[in-house]
């Protein structure tokens, strides 16, 4: 698999993840009907790409919502990503985008970052 990805809809957030250049977009709302049901295929994918990670890999993370049980799961792929960074296999750089005036979404991704051992780059965006 060289790719995985998935469209978003109301409910749930667009997902593209190129395993070819090690990069993952995340971006729209969390609120999915099963959390675990939804995240559980890119989680897999995470492992996929952990037998031959790139050098570098690019987490793009910019959510409008998402809800506590989405939460769980979101840390989930960071302590992937985390496994992944640790091993030595590939250097993971977080951004963590949020609307400029949306201090809950920037919060949330400094307690991420509190949380597991990878580089976060906050990028506010103007809305």
């Amino acid at each position: 698999m060289e790719k995985y990805s998935i469209e978003g809809t109301v409910k749930t957030p667009t997902i593209n993840f190129d395993l070819i250049k090690g990069e993952l977009e995340i971006h729209g709302n969390s609120i999915p009907e099963n959390s675990v049901d939804f995240y559980k295929p890119l989680i897999e994918a995470l492992d996929r790409y952990a037998e031959s990670a790139k050098p570098t890999t690019t987490v793009t993370f910019n959510m409008r919502y998402f809800n506590t049980s989405s939460s769980k799961r979101i840390l989930d792929v960071f302590k992937k990503l985390e496994n992944l960074n640790r091993a030595g296999n590939s250097a993971v750089t977080v951004n963590w985008v949020y609307e400029d005036d949306d201090d809950d979404m920037l919060e949330a991704g400094e307690d991420y970052e509190s949380v597991v051992d990878l580089t976060f780059k906050m990028v506010p965006v103007k809305v």
